[in-house]
């Protein structure tokens, strides 16, 4: 579900980027659609500069992407979050609502407290065996 939605996301942002690329295209060129219609008539008679436009786009463009990558990362971790903390819900010998999972990269962080040794070593093992996990740094507390 969340893959689809980012998918969504990501379709979305290219697709703006290249109304807003093209668009800059159609307004350089004073709204003219195609260049056999009639010219329009302007009071202002110096040449447009269409390399402005076309620079505007790409900025435009490449931003787009820069944020499209930011969210598809923030997604994607959110989700490895997610996988890790349903495990943890899941499992009887976990209390998944006292442990805080933190991820950088894949490098996953357990913080809080937890009731015994066994339960610590579970909600590290539950960590470790999610796909796109790399790392796991146990900073749980015994209560």
């Amino acid at each position: 579900m969340f893959g689809a939605l980012v998918r969504l996301v990501v379709i979305l942002i290219v697709l703006a980027a290249g109304v807003a690329f093209f668009l800059g295209y159609r307004v350089a060129d004073h709204g003219a659609a195609h260049p056999a219609s009639e010219p329009s008539i302007s009071r202002d008679s110096r040449p447009v500069d269409t390399s402005k436009a076309r620079e505007a786009g790409a900025a435009v463009g490449e931003k787009v992407a820069v944020g499209a990558n930011e969210a598809q990362r923030a997604l994607e971790s959110a989700t490895l979050i997610g996988k890790i903390k349903a495990k943890m819900a899941l499992d009887d010998t976990v209390k998944a609502a006292s442990i805080e999972v933190e991820n950088d990269g894949g490098v996953i962080t357990l913080k809080g407290s937890v009731r015994s040794e066994a339960e610590r070593a579970r909600a590290v093992q539950l960590a470790r065996e999610t796909a796109g996990v790399t790392a796991v740094t146990d900073r749980l507390t015994l209560r």
